[in-house]
C-alpha cells in the first residue's frame, strides 16, 4: 500500500498516482474529505466496491454514495435528480450532505455527494468519472480520525491512503436526506440540519 502525505509530495503527482491505482479493477482508496476521510472506488468497479464492503465489513444491503464534483456529473448517471433535490444541491453543494434520489427506473436509489474538498474535486475532475463512496471504519464505528487510525480498523487495506493529517475531534459524517415525489426525510443528521433544508426548498 502506498501512502502520501498532502503538502509534502506534490498535488499533481498524488493526483497521477491515485487515477493510476483506480485503473486497476478491484482498487480501493482512502482519502479525505470536509467530514471524515472516505473509502472511494469508481463507481462502476464492481470488484472494489465489494472491497470496500469486506474492508468495512459492511452489510452488502447498505448501498454505497456516489461522489461526484457538480450537479451535471450526476445527470450522467442513472439517478432521477428531483425538482426539491436539485435546488437543495444548487445550495448546498459542495458540501456535507448526501442527498438521495431515485433512479430513472423507479426501481432503486442512488444516493450522491458533492465534496467539499479541492483535493478530492480535483480527482473527480481528472478522473472523469463518479467515485463510491463511504466513511472509513469498520460499520458501526465512529469515523476514524487519522489515517492510522483507519488502517487499524480495517478488514486488509486499500491499494492508496491520502493523508491530510488529523481530523477535528467534533468531525461528524455527512446529513443524509432522503426525496421522493412525496417529500422528504432525514436520515442521518450531520453538519446540515433540517431546518436548513426546509428553508430552502420552501416546505
Amino acid at each position: 500500500m502506498k501512502i502520501f502525505k498532502l503538502g509534502q509530495a506534490e498535488e499533481e503527482t498524488i493526483i497521477r498516482e491515485c487515477i493510476s491505482a483506480l485503473s486497476v479493477n478491484g482498487s480501493v482508496l482512502l482519502v479525505p474529505t470536509e467530514t471524515v476521510y472516505g473509502l472511494v472506488c469508481r463507481a462502476s468497479d464492481k470488484d472494489a466496491a465489494k472491497k470496500i464492503y469486506e474492508l468495512k465489513k459492511r452489510s452488502e444491503n447498505k448501498p454505497l454514495a456516489l461522489f461526484v464534483h457538480d450537479v451535471e456529473a450526476l445527470k450522467k448517471t442513472d439517478a432521477l435528480l428531483l425538482p426539491a433535490a436539485e435546488k437543495l444541491a444548487s445550495k448546498l453543494c459542495p458540501g456535507p450532505l448526501t442527498i438521495i434520489v431515485p433512479d430513472k427506473s423507479g426501481l432503486s436509489k442512488t444516493g450522491f455527494r458533492i465534496p467539499d474538498h479541492n483535493f478530492v474535486l480535483k480527482l473527480l475532475r481528472e478522473l472523469g468519472e463518479p467515485l463510491a463512496s463511504t466513511s472509513a471504519n469498520l460499520s458501526g464505528k465512529p469515523p476514524a480520525l487519522t489515517v492510522d487510525e483507519a488502517l487499524a480498523d480495517f478488514n486488509g487495506e486499500p491499494e492508496l491512503a491520502v493523508d491530510s493529517g488529523p481530523l477535528p475531534e467534533n468531525a461528524i459524517p455527512s446529513t443524509v436526506v432522503d426525496f421522493s415525489a412525496d417529500g422528504f426525510r432525514i436520515l442521518r443528521e450531520g453538519p446540515v440540519s433540517e431546518e436548513t433544508i426546509r428553508d430552502i426548498i420552501g416546505e
